[in-house]
Order: C-alpha cells, then structure tokens, then sequence
C-alpha cells in the first residue's frame, strides 16, 4: 500500500483534482480567523466543483460564518459534514474539501472515484455516485486505517487515491 500512495501522490498533480496548495491556503485562513467568510467558501467550492459552486452565493454570508465557526466546535465527522451539508451547494465531497482544508491530518476530500479506489481495494463493497454524512463516515475510517500504516496524513491518501482511480478506471466516471 506504502508504494500505491507514494506513486498516487506523486500522480495527483497531473489529474483535476483541487490542488492541495490551495486548501492548504484556504485552511490557514480558516484556523486564523476561526470560520470562512461566504466569498471564501466559494473559493472552495469552485476549487472542488465548478458546477455547483454559484450554489453557495445564495447563502446568506452570516450563515456561512455561523455554519463553519460551528464546525470547529462540534465533535463528530457525520456531524461536521451534516452541519456543512446544510449550506447550499455543499454536498459530502464539497463539505469534505472545507474539512480537509481545516484538518488534513484527519479528514480527506473524498469523491466518486476515491469510492471507486476504496472499492477496487476491497475496504467498500459496491459503488456510488453520491455521498452523504454517513458516506463520508463510511470512507473516512478506511483512508484513515491507510494512512495510519503508511504515515501518510489522511488527506494525502485521499488525494492518491483519486489518482490511482483516474489512472485505472476504464470508461466513463458516471
């Protein structure tokens, strides 16, 4: 597993998968002013998923002050995405990019094809195309398991495995 990461990782810069660079700007800006302002979390989203970002300028920007100050506090990985997810134009993957941009020693941005990966690796059983709080739940447990045996950071192992899944599914994403 320690040579499907490191191979992965080095991969992921070549696919089209937010640059870790950027949650990483993002995250720093998160833990210093302790929440993300609307404007930011569309910075996010769009890094994430270009299609439903314009969603999350319907949310009123002391709404997204609120929701992310109140991630910080709460305990629980259902509960932050559960808590994210009810902003508009987050959904599991999106909500696990402003977690990971939070805390990437914990949490990992997570998507079909890291599903895929989890799948083809035999952690999960079947595929998905969407992903709730529990979904997240369901990924996050694996990713960590992997990271704790390679010393890689859990969002390290989710952005490897969205590369292995972009190198070796044959056809269509969906």
């Amino acid at each position: 597993m320690d040579e499907l990461i490191d191979t992965y990782l080095d991969a992921y810069e070549r696919t089209q998968g937010v640059l870790p660079e950027r949650l990483d700007e993002i995250g720093a800006t998160y833990r210093e002013q302790g929440y993300l302002t609307r404007d930011q979390l569309y910075d996010l989203a769009y890094e994430n998923s270009t299609r439903s970002a314009y969603h999350v300028e319907s949310n009123p920007p002391e709404r997204c002050r609120e929701v992310t100050a109140n991630v910080r506090t709460v305990d629980g990985d259902f509960s932050k995405i559960q808590l994210l997810t009810g902003l508009s134009g987050f959904k599991a993957p999106t909500a696990s990019a402003v977690l990971t941009a939070l805390d990437p020693e914990h949490h990992a941005v997570v998507d079909t094809r890291v599903w895929a990966s989890l799948d083809r690796l035999e952690y999960l059983d079947g595929r998905k195309e969407s992903f709730d709080a529990a979904d997240y739940v369901t990924m996050i447990e694996p990713i960590r398991e992997i990271a704790s045996e390679t010393g890689y950071t859990p969002a390290e192992v989710g952005y490897a495995l969205f590369a292995y899944d972009e190198d070796v599914r044959e056809g269509t994403l969906h």
